[in-house]
């Protein structure tokens, strides 16, 4: 289940980053997913999801923003693994 969001982006966004809104709303949905998984506000199960991501697709995606995955505690990581499996 999900929820839409509807955001206004002014036209001179889109040329600026040279993006449709399609590309642009992944974009929004990645940097929002890095941003919050960063400042501890989401799991990395739930930033990927977020980001529509697998975990090892949001993983690389953290690296290309320069985000360090091991934000969890050792305990979270195995928590984490443990329910996906």
């Amino acid at each position: 289940m999900s929820k839409q969001v509807v955001l206004d982006v002014p036209d001179g966004t889109f040329s600026a980053l040279h993006s449709e809104p399609a590309e642009l709303a992944r974009e929004i949905r990645l940097a929002a997913a890095v941003k919050w998984y960063e400042m501890g506000r989401l799991s990395q199960a739930k930033a990927a999801e977020l980001a529509g991501l697998s975990r090892a697709d949001f993983i690389q995606a953290l690296a290309a923003f320069g985000v360090s995955a091991c934000q969890e505690t050792t305990a979270e990581l195995a928590e984490g693994l443990a329910r996906e499996r």
